[in-house]
């Protein structure tokens, strides 16, 4: 049996003017640290033999990464949707920050964002994911219930901002 998998489904391509901005400078950043990358490399490799090197070994390591990032970064950035507008209405759309209570009575807010640009720590959730598809086009007062694995969420709807 041979490592095959198949291929992931691709990830919605909007995102917002913000979000653009961040992974062009990240973009920018990785080409300036793999400038000092490949110099390091370059003095690792003129130390002598390489198969014991362990600088060597891990600035080929790190190399290889930020050449990973980058050329995604660069096929990925032509074919991004800037979202500039937000919604008319008081729907749930891309964009919104949303309000939400469970049934323990915790509110939680969530930002619904492009799949590049989640980040746990500031609340941005994907569009992607099963609660930001499950939240979307309904207003403040509706209930939904989401499904995570074996876990069984029932949320209320808030509040919505854009």
């Amino acid at each position: 049996m041979g490592r095959w998998r198949p291929p992931a489904p691709s990830s919605s391509p909007y995102i917002t003017p913000a979000g653009f901005d961040a992974l062009q400078s990240e973009l920018a950043d990785l080409w300036r640290r793999r400038r000092d990358v490949v110099k390091a490399l370059a003095a690792a490799a003129a130390e002598g033999d390489r198969s014991e090197n362990a600088e060597y070994i891990y600035r080929k390591k790190e190399l290889g990464g930020l050449d990973h990032r980058i050329h995604y970064l660069q096929k990925r950035l032509p074919t991004l949707n800037i979202v500039r507008d937000s919604p008319e209405g008081d729907s749930i759309y891309f964009g919104a920050t949303v309000e939400l209570r469970d049934e323990r009575g915790t509110t939680s807010s969530y930002r619904i964002v492009g799949p590049d640009e989640t980040d746990a720590k500031s609340q941005a959730i994907s569009m992607d994911s099963p609660l930001a598809k499950a939240l979307r086009t309904k207003r403040v007062g509706d209930v939904i219930v989401v499904t995570t694995g074996e876990r069984v969420a029932t949320l209320s709807v808030l509040s919505i901002h854009y």
